[in-house]
């Protein structure tokens, strides 16, 4: 075992779970699950049975990040609807346990893929697959806040306005040097914010492919996974965050679509998707969707940067891949500045 798991204290974790969790004692097992670079996330093996492990990373972290409880509240909260989530068991609020707040679910089986272009299925099960998307979401996007207890997830007011303020401050709290094009789009978005509309909706704030599951004999989601960003908001927030992703370039560091020939592998275009999206939600399509989408882009330029400060402090979770995602922030910000209709194509 490497990393920072070897920090973890098995002989208290096991203690907790033996007072807190029905049916587990004794010995524990934890081993890393690579991948992510926010919250680290381990897979527990105690009594015979496997769970799944968030807990903050180790460090000094920004005020609001990484919030393990909120993740375990509105998983917790959802059970029971129609959006697909893992079975939530308990949530440790003493950092003397671990270190750090953590949570405990069940592990679901599943379907994972990192690269949006979906290698190994057909060009039809790959279509299922973005329709299942567009309709998952829209259901995150559906569901009712006062039923499940979430009406107070989040704070009134124009989300857009709030998260153009948060993610600036969080931004420059884990600035490291000048980009010009992040000053230029944080203006340009300043200055282009949309009035309040009234929408408001759970949103998931990280929703793309390498975050669900799938079933593994179908195109159905089995659970939508990282709730971390998830907040009351806009819902074309998500929306515009995936059509942004799709225009990055391939590989596993940008899981893009750019240059890809989605029509032969059975991938819809953007406006298809979020024709599909909008059918589902009832809705007609969203106007001025490039503020959407340049937002979206400075957003994740944004959470990049933070992952870089991180690794330069030595609180990543993988602290060299920290960096090399860190290189991504200023073409992140140029992507930004082309969906406003300010500069020239990424990549």
């Amino acid at each position: 075992m490497s990393g920072d798991a070897e920090q973890l204290d098995r002989g208290r974790l096991s203690l907790w779970l033996s007072e807190h969790v029905e049916g587990i004692d004794g010995s524990v097992e934890l081993s890393p699950i690579s991948g992510g670079q926010s919250n680290p996330t381990y897979r527990l093996t105690a009594s015979g049975k496997n769970f799944i492990l968030r807990r903050k990373p180790f460090g000094d972290l920004l005020k609001s990040a990484h919030a393990v409880d909120r993740e375990f509240r509105v998983q917790q909260a959802l059970a029971g609807t129609a959006v697909p989530v893992a079975r939530m068991i308990a949530l440790c609020e003493d950092d003397s346990v671990l270190g750090s707040m953590f949570y405990l679910m069940a592990e679901v089986r599943g379907r994972s893929f990192d690269d949006p272009r979906v290698p190994d299925v057909s060009a039809d099960e790959r279509r299922s697959i973005y329709m299942e998307m567009a309709r998952v979401l829209a259901t995150i996007h559906s569901v009712n806040l006062e039923a499940v207890g979430l009406k107070d997830y989040g704070p009134d007011g124009n989300y857009y306005e709030r998260q153009l303020s948060r993610w600036t401050r969080q931004y420059r709290a884990s600035e490291t040097e000048v980009i010009p094009a992040m000053d230029s789009l944080i203006s340009w978005l300043e200055a282009n914010l949309p009035a309040d509309d009234g929408l408001r909706t759970l949103v998931h704030g990280d929703f793309r492919i390498d975050n669900l599951l799938f079933d593994r004999g179908g195109p159905n989601c089995a659970a939508v996974l990282d709730w971390e960003l998830s907040t009351l908001g806009h819902p074309f927030a998500d929306l515009a965050a995936l059509v942004m992703q799709w225009g990055r370039p391939t590989g596993p560091d940008s899981r893009g679509l750019l240059g890809v020939d989605r029509s032969a592998l059975g991938i819809p275009s953007n406006e298809a998707f979020v024709a599909e999206y909008c059918r589902h939600m009832g809705i007609s399509a969203p106007e001025n969707f490039r503020f959407y989408v340049a937002f979206a882009a400075f957003r994740m330029a944004a959470i990049l940067q933070g992952v870089k400060k991180r690794a330069l402090d030595g609180n990543g979770a993988d602290p060299e891949r920290g960096l090399q995602l860190g290189a991504y922030v200023p073409g992140f910000a140029e992507d930004g500045l082309r969906a406003a209709g300010l500069g020239a194509a990424h990549g």
